[in-house]
């Protein structure tokens, strides 16, 4: 879902920032690789990988709130829509 600029976030959720990031293609794919270990995007990973070591420098915001979750929203059928 695309949030218009200066508008609020679905469901009051503050509006994510987005960056380019340039990698070097092998450094990519081995995240990619961890990643898929840990079932996690690559763009998951990332944010995984930058709060723990702004945390371990202690410089992680308190602020901060906690990782999105990923994946469907709570309260859908977990078995999904029925089979004809």
């Amino acid at each position: 879902m695309t949030v218009p600029p200066g508008g609020a976030a679905p469901q009051g959720r503050p509006q994510r920032k987005q960056v380019l990031l340039r990698l070097d293609p092998a450094v990519y794919e081995a995240l990619a690789r961890w990643a898929g270990e840990d079932l996690r995007s690559a763009n998951a990973q990332i944010e995984f990988l930058l709060r723990r070591a702004l945390k371990e420098a202690g410089r992680l915001p308190g602020d901060t709130g906690p990782l999105p979750r990923r994946g469907r929203p709570p309260g859908g059928s977990a078995a999904g829509p029925p089979k004809p």
